[in-house]
């Protein structure tokens, strides 16, 4: 942790004499996305496969993201994004067990809320665009597990923490059309736990108005005590926002 703090650190640093912002930018945009699930939660030491045990295959839920760019030198940008998912399935867990349910029918239910607040700088502000920065997300897991026959056995794995992540976005415009094509991403890496999250996207913006479609995909494989999550999520998704 305290290398890629001081790694980021340091790259902020040196790009912040760099930045190019001219101008007073805020913008918003509300995102549809469509999301797989894969991979498995860890409690105690048992482990649950959410696809093949749980019965979660998909999701389909909305972000918000807003900014704020500014003229002021060295001070950096400012970027808010909150992505909601919540998942329900109804499956088996075989004689393994997961925490004290065995070989039984369970209902299921994840749930993962991350709160991201981004501060970059725009290294480059032309037909090539590329912003660089830190990001804090705040992300709270939970997967609650009944057991369908025994409704007093259930099984409760959290994960809750603030991580930080470096931030890198690329954004080229083809000039005089509104369109450009783009990616942006977090990434982190440390101590045994890992987290990405990037999107690819294309572009069309007229007057203020900005659409975007493009394909998401975000793993977490992080540890918390003795529970542990270790999920992918990816999937196509579009969006619509405005720019002022």
């Amino acid at each position: 942790m305290r290398k890629l703090m001081i790694a980021v650190g340091g790259s902020l640093v040196l790009a912040a004499p760099l930045a190019n912002a001219d101008i007073l930018g805020v913008g918003a945009n509300v995102n549809y996305w469509d999301s797989d699930f894969s991979g498995e939660v860890v409690n105690k030491g048992s482990a649950v496969d959410i696809e093949n045990d749980l019965n979660m295959g998909s999701d389909s839920n909305a972000n918000f993201t807003a900014y704020f760019e500014h003229p002021v030198p060295l001070l950096p940008n400012v970027r808010v994004n909150y992505t909601s998912i919540s998942e329900s399935g109804s499956g088996k867990i075989g004689p393994e067990g997961f925490d004290d349910i065995i070989n039984a029918d369970v209902n299921s239910d994840l749930d993962l809320d991350q709160l991201d607040a981004t501060f970059y700088y725009e290294v480059l502000d032309n037909w090539v665009n590329l912003d660089l920065g830190l990001t804090a997300r705040k992300f709270d897991g939970e997967l609650i597990v009944r057991d369908q026959t025994n409704t007093a056995n259930v099984s409760k794995t959290t994960v809750d923490a603030v991580v930080p992540m470096g931030y890198l976005a690329a954004r080229f415009d083809l000039p005089f059309t509104g369109v450009s094509v783009g990616a942006d991403g977090n990434f982190v890496s440390y101590s045994g736990d890992s987290l990405h999250d990037v999107n690819v996207y294309g572009q069309f913006e007229i007057a203020m108005l900005q659409l975007r479609a493009g394909y998401r995909e975000m793993a977490i494989d992080y540890e918390d005590d003795d529970d542990k999550l270790d999920v992918e999520l990816s999937g196509p998704f579009a969006s619509v926002g405005f720019t002022f």
